[in-house]
């Protein structure tokens, strides 16, 4: 085994070696434990991100139901510090970012509230941008709302992710049939901004995250997780550890492994060591589709390794995010046994 030390975990870590391989291809370990969240406040984790400035300090916050407040949290599983977002309503919180401010080298976070299981329920979505907190001490933060809705109509979205070279923010949606949506490179306060689609995403895609330095990009699903090098450009597909609820997903700050946790009380987050190959994605190989958004609808729009047509497809690449056959037949079979089920329930229940 590779072994390799995590400069933000302050741990050895086993990575599996990869072998070459064509596409899709799987991460030799799924990884290990890394802690559980003691705090039983937290208790519905659904966004987490690595503090870009605090070694050995990762953030999370509750999904809906919860006010507007993250936690820090150690190594140890145990709570730092809770931060409030002064004057803000957590109608939906789903997913959160952490980048870094290029002009000023502080770390920048991002709560993204975003999720809408009615698909339509809200006229607009809003994401929160806050200045990490310098000192890990309970506080309440000024925070700034942007405001967005989708072209195409309204989305239910768990995943949020930042560009970290170009700050550029992408929502992914949660759908049988999701897609990546990107933000105006300049985010407006004073009136809605519109998100365009960009590119497929996986089925049913719970959360998102950048590479620390934008090479590439990950979408998580309840099943697995998709390494990308821009929309519909798949790199691997990796194996998870099996969660209850699988919620999210996070880059470690040397790139060279993924956190992902689960909602529920004292529930677990793994660290996922990435397969060598996949972390030694070069940056300058990578496709930002930065580009792409500001094409007009209908023509084709160039991005650095392919063009990405006004659908979000790539020619010669995987649509829907490269989705097994299998995990669709598997979402299928459990549609059908639902219904199945319900049948024979309102079949007894009228005898």
């Amino acid at each position: 085994m590779l072994m390799f030390v995590s400069p933000l975990l302050g741990l050895t870590v086993a990575a599996g070696t990869a072998e070459a391989s064509p596409l899709p291809a799987r991460a030799a370990d799924d990884g290990r434990q890394l802690f559980t969240f003691r705090d039983p406040r937290i208790d519905e984790s659904s966004g987490l991100a690595v503090s870009p400035t605090h070694d050995g300090i990762v953030y999370t916050h509750n999904d809906s139901g919860d006010s507007a407040r993250f936690f820090a949290v150690g190594m140890d599983g145990r709570t730092r510090a809770t931060f409030r977002l002064a004057g803000v309503n957590a109608r939906d919180w789903e997913a959160m970012a952490a980048s870094v401010d290029p002009a000023t080298g502080k770390g920048v976070l991002w709560f993204a509230d975003i999720g809408d299981n009615l698909d339509g329920a809200w006229p607009d979505v809003s994401v929160y941008k806050v200045d990490e907190p310098d000192t890990m001490r309970s506080a309440t933060l000024q925070a700034t709302r942007y405001r967005f809705r989708y072209e195409g109509g309204a989305r239910n979205a768990e995943g949020m992710m930042i560009h970290p070279k170009t700050g550029r923010l992408y929502i992914v949606s949660k759908e049988f049939s999701g897609s990546i949506y990107a933000a105006p490179k300049e985010l407006r306060t004073d009136r809605i901004n519109l998100l365009r689609r960009v590119g497929p995403a996986p089925i049913m895609a719970t959360d998102a995250a950048y590479a620390p330095d934008g090479s590439s990009f990950v979408i998580r699903t309840y099943f697995s997780a998709s390494l990308y090098r821009a929309p519909g450009d798949l790199i691997a597909h990796l194996t998870m550890p099996p969660l209850k609820q699988a919620e999210s997903i996070a880059y470690t700050r040397d790139g060279k492994a993924l956190l992902t946790g689960s909602e529920g009380v004292h529930s677990p987050v793994y660290l996922v060591p990435l397969p060598a190959r996949a972390t030694s994605v070069s940056a300058s190989a990578s496709a930002t589709p930065v580009e792409a958004v500001d094409a007009p609808a209908g023509t084709a729009r160039s991005g650095d390794t392919g063009t990405v047509t006004a659908s979000g497809k790539q020619p010669g690449k995987e649509e829907g995010g490269g989705i097994p056959f299998s995990m669709v037949a598997l979402w299928l079979g459990t549609a059908v046994g639902a219904i199945g089920i319900i049948t024979v329930i309102a079949y007894r229940t009228a005898r």
